[in-house]
């Protein structure tokens, strides 16, 4: 099986994972000057099990990270879900407040 391709589409406002050349899901967001609002996450039945969406929410995130520009509100359940198992993103979640940590 080859790797997950992924790719951010803005004209169609979603993010994108390809696997063997077909949309093997997306996640679909809305765009403010300040929020990536993720609104819905969907994995082809074809493909679920295989790491997909956590695939698609990885990069997506780590896109909007690299950014540096937006913050993320995850109204899609599975965005909210994967950032709650990866708190390592938590920061990026609009509302959430910025760590006071140092070393």
């Amino acid at each position: 099986m080859a790797d997950v391709e992924t790719s951010h589409n803005p004209a169609e406002h979603r993010y994108e994972a390809h696997l063997d050349g077909e949309l093997a899901g997306f996640a679909e967001y809305q765009l403010t000057d300040a929020l990536v609002i993720f609104t819905h996450t969907q994995v082809d039945p074809t493909f679920e099990g295989k790491g997909i969406g956590s695939t698609l929410a990885r990069f997506a995130l780590d896109d909007v990270r690299a950014t540096g520009t937006h913050q993320v509100l995850p109204l899609c359940p599975f965005i909210k879900s994967w950032i709650d198992k990866h708190p390592e993103y938590a920061e990026l979640v609009h509302g959430v407040p910025q760590s006071t940590v140092t070393d």
